[in-house]
């Protein structure tokens, strides 16, 4: 029978994910502190642990993949046609509203993907936090074990 007591730890240590909206990888640093210090008390809260650090790990790992990918889209399409030899300051800048280009397409679609994977990955943090707090066990999608 799992207690209350290791049932809210379970739900803090998912929840403590939140805490990279105030502190620096706060995602990892809240999480990884929570879990060592109460991995031994609880084989709970020592499963929850481990799953909520492999899965901010993993979506850290798919943000850099991400990131890898579009940003060059964005950078090539920044600077297509500049002429760096003959530049002749701001007096003959043009802005240039004609077609996009297919690059802006498939960066923008990259970067629509990262805000959409931002809100499963939110949604995915509440719901392992409810299942703590009922006293399941709950398994992130698309996890890479790093912890096992």
């Amino acid at each position: 029978m799992i207690d209350n007591h290791h049932k809210n730890l379970a739900t803090f240590i998912h929840l403590s994910t939140f805490s990279r909206f105030i502190i620096p990888f706060g995602n990892f640093i809240g999480p990884i502190v929570l879990w060592a210090a109460n991995k031994e008390k609880s084989e709970f809260v020592d499963k929850h642990g481990k799953q909520a650090i492999n899965f901010q790990i993993s979506v850290l790992l798919y943000a850099i993949i991400i990131g890898t990918i579009s940003v060059p889209f964005f950078i090539f399409k920044l600077f297509r046609g500049l002429d760096v030899i003959d530049f002749h300051g701001f007096h003959d800048f043009h802005i240039n509203v004609g077609e996009p280009s297919p690059l802006l397409y498939i960066g923008g679609g990259l970067g629509a993907l990262a805000v959409i994977g931002f809100i499963i990955e939110l949604a995915l943090i509440v719901k392992a936090s409810l299942s703590a707090r009922d006293g399941l066990e709950y398994k992130y999608p698309l996890t890479i074990n790093f912890l096992k």
